[in-house]
C-alpha cells in the first residue's frame, strides 16, 4: 500500500465536485473529494503561516530521503512543492541506501536541535538493514509530524493526542467536512498497520465530537471478513490489496473510505500501470452513501495534514 501521491491523475469516475458540495458517481454514491478539502485545509494555514511570520517565525520542514526508492522519492517531491506554495520552509536532507544505522542517527539527531526545523519525517520504507523503529523512537516527539514516536502514540492511545499520523486525521477531517456522524456508527477497519489502522480506530473510538463510534479492525486472519465489513457504517479499507473490497462486503448505505493505493499493470496508459484502490470502485458506488476517488481521496489529505502538523510545531516554538 501506497500513499496517494498529489500528482497522480483523477479518476475518470468520479467527477469533481464544487466546493462545499458533493458531487456523486454515476450510479449515485456521493464523492469524498480530497483534493477540495486539502485546498481549503491549505488556504487556512496559508493565512496563518503569515501570522507566524510577522512574528518572527517561519515553519521548517525537514524529510529525510534514504535511498532511491522512485515513489519515496515522488512523495517527498509532493511535500516539498507543497510546502514551497504555502510559505513553509524545507530541507529535503538525501542519504545513499548503504548508510549505516549509526549514521543515520547522527543525522536525525542535528535535525532535532535546529532551530529552523519544526518537524522532521524520515521518509518509509527505510532500506533493508536500517531499524525504522529505532529512528521513529529517536525524533523529538516535539518535532515528530508523522505522529510515530511512542511517546505520540501513547498520547493518541489516551486521548490526549499530540501529534496524530497524517492520514489517519486526514480522514477524520473528510467526515468532518461532509459532516459524517461518527457518534454511535458502527466503523470497520480493514488493516492494522501503525500508520494507519491501528491510529483510525483509536480516532473513531476517542470520546469527541468526531469519534464515539464502536470500532471493529480486521486484518488478514479476520474470518469471515466480508460478513464483519457489511455490518459497518463506515468502512475504511487499509490493507494494501487491491480491490478487495467489493459489493458483497458493503452494507446499503456504508460510507467507504479507501486508503489503499496499488499500481497494477495497464499497458493502455504512458507510464504503464494505474492505481486502484482497495475496494472495488464501481461496485462500491452502487451501494455506498459516500466514497473516497483513488486517487483524489485520502491521499490528498495526507500532505495537507503534514503541513498542518508543521504549523502546529511552529506555534510551539513560537
Amino acid at each position: 500500500m501506497m500513499t496517494d501521491p498529489e500528482s497522480a491523475p483523477a479518476p475518470a469516475r468520479a467527477p469533481t465536485p464544487t466546493q462545499g458540495a458533493s458531487s456523486e458517481s454515476p450510479t449515485g454514491a456521493k464523492i469524498i473529494d480530497g483534493k477540495v478539502v486539502s485546498l481549503k485545509i491549505r488556504d487556512q494555514l496559508a493565512e496563518e503561516i503569515k501570522i507566524l511570520k510577522n512574528s518572527g517565525v517561519t515553519p521548517g520542514l525537514a524529510a529525510v530521503l534514504v535511498g532511491e526508492d522512485p515513489a519515496s522519492n515522488t512523495y517527498v517531491r509532493a511535500k516539498a512543492k507543497a510546502c514551497a506554495a504555502i510559505g513553509v520552509y524545507s530541507d529535503v536532507i538525501r542519504l545513499a541506501a548503504d548508510i549505516s544505522q549509526v549514521e543515520l542517527e547522527r543525522k536525525v539527531r542535528e535535525l532535532n536541535i535546529r532551530d529552523d526545523i519544526d518537524g522532521i519525517l524520515v521518509q518509509s520504507p527505510l532500506p533493508a538493514g536500517l531499524n525504522e523503529f529505532a529512528i521513529n523512537k529517536l525524533v523529538d516527539p516535539a518535532k515528530d509530524v508523522d505522529g510515530f514516536h511512542p511517546y505520540n502514540v501513547g498520547m493518541l492511545s489516551i486521548g490526549e493526542a499530540t501529534f496524530v499520523p497524517c492520514t489517519p486525521v486526514g480522514i477524520i477531517k473528510l467526515l468532518e467536512h461532509y459532516s459524517i456522524s461518527t457518534s454511535g456508527k458502527e466503523a470497520v477497519v480493514v488493516g492494522r498497520s501503525n500508520i494507519v489502522g491501528k491510529p483510525i480506530a483509536a480516532l473513531l473510538a476517542s470520546k469527541c465530537e468526531t469519534g464515539n463510534a464502536t470500532v471493529t479492525i480486521c486484518h488478514s486472519r479476520t474470518r469471515n471478513l466480508s460478513e464483519v465489513c457489511r455490518k459497518a457504517d463506515i468502512l475504511i479499507a487499509a490493507i494494501g490489496s487491491p480491490g478487495l473490497i467489493g459489493r458483497d462486503y458493503i452494507k446499503p448505505g456504508a460510507v467507504i473510505i479507501d486508503v489503499g493505493i496499488n499500481r497494477v499493470d495497464d499497458p493502455s496508459r504512458k507510464s504503464g500501470y494505474r492505481l486502484i484502490g482497495d475496494v472495488k470502485f464501481d461496485e462500491a458506488c452502487e451501494l455506498a452513501s459516500y466514497i473516497t476517488p483513488v486517487p483524489g481521496g485520502v491521499g490528498p489529505m495526507t500532505i495537507a495534514m503534514l503541513l498542518s502538523n508543521t504549523v502546529k510545531a511552529s506555534r510551539r516554538r513560537l
